[in-house]
């Protein structure tokens, strides 16, 4: 299924509202991303998703219509050289190979635009699809520690995932980010 990623704009709203609102999704995610969400949290979001430049937060989008959300997020101080990577996808549109492509697209955009040599992710233990997802995409499992994360009154493990800029092979399609 083809599809690009590209920055948010504010006519994204009702989709981003009326897709993110899921509980299926807000339960794989940090407590940063709220349920019920919220037009209000949509409205927060773009704006966050467009402070940087070149922007670190895109829009999964298929013909006109944003689906899903993808991000680097650049780390500081002594985690410089490293970006933490989150996404998620509207349900309808799971199954379909979608987000390991994005994934990968987004490493390429992140190792071209960005100063750091590592893009990591860290699904919980239970989140096998997006465990899945980032061994499809190339990323190499650097250690998973037990009962570290907290969700909705459960104790789960973290995974951390990384794809490394000396080990990485860009993809040299012409397709944009």
């Amino acid at each position: 299924m083809d599809f690009s990623l590209r920055p948010w704009t504010e006519n994204d709203l009702s989709n981003l509202v009326k897709y993110a609102n899921n509980p299926k999704i807000a339960k794989n995610l940090t407590d940063k991303f709220p349920h019920p969400y919220t037009v209000e949290f949509g409205k927060q979001f773009i704006t966050m998703a467009n402070e940087n430049s070149p922007p670190t937060v895109l829009a999964i989008d298929i013909a006109g219509e944003a689906i899903g959300a993808i991000g680097i997020h650049p780390q500081s101080d002594i985690q410089c050289k490293n970006a933490e990577m989150g996404y998620w996808l509207a349900e309808p549109y799971w199954g379909k190979g979608i987000i390991s492509k994005a994934v990968a697209r987004m490493v390429d955009y992140g190792f071209k635009h960005l100063t750091i040599d590592r893009i990591f992710a860290r699904p919980f233990g239970t989140n096998i699809a997006s465990q899945k997802v980032l061994e499809k995409a190339g990323f190499v499992l650097e250690g998973r520690f037990e009962k570290t994360l907290h969700k909705h009154g459960e104790d789960l493990d973290e995974l951390v995932y990384a794809a490394r800029r000396g080990n990485w092979v860009v993809d040299k399609s012409p397709s944009k980010p």
